[in-house]
């Protein structure tokens, strides 16, 4: 019995060594792909960028970008604030300082203190608890028919005052500033070169002066302004100081001139900044913050000019030639808190359409 179990142990022995010499083979891995992760960022209908720009930042990031365009920015806005208990989006762009305060009194945003506001000036950083961080800015400014002005042998206005004299009388379309952006920035301008105690006795004086009001830019810039269509009976119009190399860049034939210029005295221009904020209540807040990083990056600063045609904050950003040769940016651009802006907003523009649309 002893032997027998002797024999059975010694083949086991040997069985087992026999396997220890068989060479292992091994069997490939299969490769595995991780699907992209989706993040959604809300924005104003004007947001653009570039296709190759974009790709890239996905790629890098393995993630598609969703953009959920939501009408103009107080549209956006409002959509956002509606919809925080459950929030569509991860990243909302295009609040600007007419509607900050708004936004951060609804606590849509959270902070993030992103590396890249160490090269962007402090004139732009308007949230000191980094809910909104700025992305770019522009300036609503009045613009004029270069031509227009020569053949008349009219000096361009320099300041509000001039706006009343008699030599304008007609000559110049706002919009209003109930339905537009550009309107509601040049009625702001005037609400911090006369105060909210003062800006109505402007245009009243304007609208005797005869003022011409629409509801929205495109059928001021494309319709009433002469500069831009040629058959306009305005050569004046509240539009943007990147107008003029909006018209060379666009323009069907090569230019060696732009046909527009911006007024850019002190005050005339209302400056517009723009930001992006995190939505609170994001699932998705690495990626978030990767895109926030991403709007403040040079690639997507040097990309912006041309396609939103607003000006980056960020040093170090470069400008498209056109926009060095053909636009300028004003010294002093007229600028009001964004809280009093909050606080007064629509008071002022109620009094604004009964004292000028009566």
């Amino acid at each position: 019995m002893k032997k027998r179990i002797q024999a059975i142990i010694g083949w086991v022995a040997l069985g087992l060594l026999l396997v220890a010499c068989v060479p292992s083979v091994s069997v490939p891995e299969t490769p595995t792909t991780v699907a992209p992760s989706l993040l959604t960022v809300m924005t104003h209908d004007s947001f653009a960028v570039s296709e190759e720009v974009i790709r890239a930042f996905e790629q890098e990031n393995n993630l598609k970008v969703e953009f959920l365009k939501s009408g103009d920015t107080g549209s956006a806005l409002n959509r956002a604030i509606l919809t925080k208990a459950s929030p569509q989006a991860d990243v909302f762009y295009g609040v600007d300082n007419t509607f900050l305060s708004r936004a951060l009194e609804a606590d849509i945003f959270v902070p993030y203190d992103a590396p890249a506001l160490q090269d962007i000036p402090d004139e732009f950083k308007l949230d000191e608890q980094k809910r909104a961080l700025p992305v770019d800015f522009g300036d609503v400014c009045l613009n004029y028919d270069k031509v227009y002005f020569a053949n008349a042998n009219l000096a361009v206005p320099q300041s509000f005052e001039d706006l009343l004299k008699p030599e304008y009388k007609g000559l110049l379309v706002v919009q209003n500033p109930a339905t537009s952006s550009p309107g509601l920035s040049f009625m702001l301008a005037t609400v911090a070169r006369y105060g909210a105690d003062g800006f109505l006795d402007f245009w009243r004086a304007l609208r005797d002066n005869e003022v011409v009001v629409v509801n929205d830019w495109e059928t001021a810039y494309y319709t009433n302004f002469s500069g831009s269509s040629g058959k306009g009976a305005q050569p004046i119009v509240v539009s943007y100081n990147s107008s003029p190399a909006a018209e060379v860049i666009f323009a069907p034939e090569p230019l060696e001139d732009a046909p527009t210029a911006a007024i850019t005295s002190p005050g005339m221009c209302f400056r517009q900044i723009e930001f992006v904020g995190i939505l609170n209540g994001t699932r998705k807040q690495v990626l978030a913050e990767k895109f926030v990083d991403f709007m403040l990056s040079l690639p997507f600063q040097n990309d912006m000019p041309l396609q939103m045609f607003v000006y980056p904050v960020r040093n170090g950003a470069t400008l498209p030639p056109e926009f060095v040769k053909y636009s300028a940016v004003p010294d002093q651009p007229a600028s009001i808190d964004p809280e009093l802006i909050s606080q007064n907003r629509e008071a002022w523009i109620t009094a604004w359409n009964e004292v000028v649309l009566r």
